[in-house]
């Protein structure tokens, strides 16, 4: 079992599976020892010591939510600085490392997004060619229809297709057992695609103009068939598109796509999930992570310069950079009033900030990514919390403390 979603107080596929579902208590971890909580660090400028104080106080207030670690960076072209709190793992009681590897579930989609327009922007492929026109075919069955779908209504979330993690979803999956059944295995993207379309689409978008289609609903469905469209148009791997066109030109050292393995390299932190009806949380770190819709493993200082470089023009052309930020209004996706949802990136308004900020945020099994960015790419905030609660008020009110996290870090630069 994995998840690729955002936060799980929005209402995803597998957030509305497991809403349904009873809740578990957390418990919190162990706080790293105070002189070791915040380092700019040898390497790099400090943004000094107010900033310093402002992300530990938010720090430490998403571990007060009852998460076992946390970590966040905050980084600009002046400098950046790091806080954590709570323990890497709960028998050890070892603080949480610094710039740790985690899976960054959603998060994924806005790299994928990014590919995908880059080979728009070389004139390979348009936003508007459908999905039949790559794929003939292989979006079919029970009223689905991939002349109906373009490659913007995959990117925006415009496409009508269901989740495959709701589609194929079992209630004994939710349970440490089903994790543990399910841990080392994987979905090719077929089978995925296969899940989702076993049931009849929310809609079709518009015949006229389906590129333009308003209509929105978050499905990881959509980025399974984006990775198969960018290999099927560059005739290599998803993988090597993402590594080739995003970690190697960036210097994202510690970034990488992990494939079938449910490994997590060294350095990280114990990512623990606690299941519906469990008041005990499970070592869920090992975990396939998914495909081009959740599966990159990279840290909080290389996610972050991706973020940065992103929206600051370095990995798309103006036009395709622009074509990104054209949003449609995501009411169902509830990190905070206003959002709107762009190809692969979301923005939502935030008072105290010159124009809002831009992010998406992601769950695995056992951690939440977080992240925003200024619309300048001047600096970026982003963050691992190494706990998961499957539904309750718990979890919603580490997801709020995560959301002001951020934005506290963002308003304040």
């Amino acid at each position: 079992m994995s998840t690729q979603g955002p936060l799980i107080s929005r209402r995803t596929g597998l957030a509305a599976t497991a809403a349904a579902l009873l809740t578990g208590a957390a418990a919190p971890g162990a706080t790293a020892r105070a002189a070791d909580r915040v380092r700019g660090g040898a390497a790099h400028h400090r943004l000094g010591r107010d900033a310093d104080r402002r992300l530990q106080r938010d720090v430490d207030a998403v571990l007060a939510t009852g998460a076992t670690g946390v970590l966040a960076e905050v980084q600009t072209a002046h400098g950046r600085t790091t806080a954590r709190a709570g323990a890497a793992d709960l028998a050890t009681k070892d603080p949480v490392p610094w710039n740790p590897y985690y899976r960054i579930g959603s998060d994924t989609k806005t790299f994928t997004a990014t590919v995908a327009l880059q080979l728009v922007g070389e004139g390979r492929l348009a936003l508007t060619d459908t999905v039949d026109r790559w794929l003939p075919g292989a979006v079919r069955g029970h009223g689905n229809d991939g002349r109906r779908i373009t490659v913007a209504n995959l990117l925006r979330q415009t496409s009508g297709l269901n989740d495959y993690l709701a589609a194929g979803a079992d209630e004994g999956d939710f349970t440490p057992e089903g994790y543990r059944r399910n841990r080392f295995r994987s979905q090719p993207p077929e089978e995925q695609l296969k899940a989702a379309l076993s049931k009849p689409p929310l809609w079709l978008p518009n015949a006229d103009n389906p590129s333009q289609e308003r209509r929105w609903a978050y499905s990881n469905t959509n980025y399974v068939v984006a990775g198969l469209l960018i290999e099927r148009v560059t005739g290599h791997p998803w993988a090597q598109e993402i590594h080739e066109r995003i970690i190697e030109p960036l210097g994202l050292r510690h970034t990488l796509t992990p494939g079938t393995s449910p490994y997590v390299p060294e350095p990280t932190a114990t990512a623990y999930t606690y299941f519906p009806g469990h008041t005990r949380p499970t070592d869920t770190t090992l975990s396939y992570g998914g495909g081009a819709d959740g599966c990159v493993i990279t840290t909080p200082h290389d996610h972050g310069v991706f973020l940065r470089a992103l929206l600051s023009g370095r990995l798309l052309r103006p036009a395709e950079l622009a074509a990104m930020q054209r949003t449609v209004p995501a009411d169902d996706w509830i990190p905070a009033p206003g959002v709107r949802y762009g190809l692969g990136i979301a923005w939502r308004p935030v008072p105290g900030t010159d124009g809002g900020i831009w992010f998406h945020g992601g769950t695995s099994l056992g951690c939440v990514s977080e992240c925003g960015v200024t619309p300048d790419g001047a600096t970026a905030a982003t963050s691992a919390t190494f706990t998961l609660r499957l539904d309750g008020p718990g979890q919603e009110a580490q997801a709020k403390a995560t959301l002001r996290m951020i934005e506290g870090a963002l308003r304040a630069q």
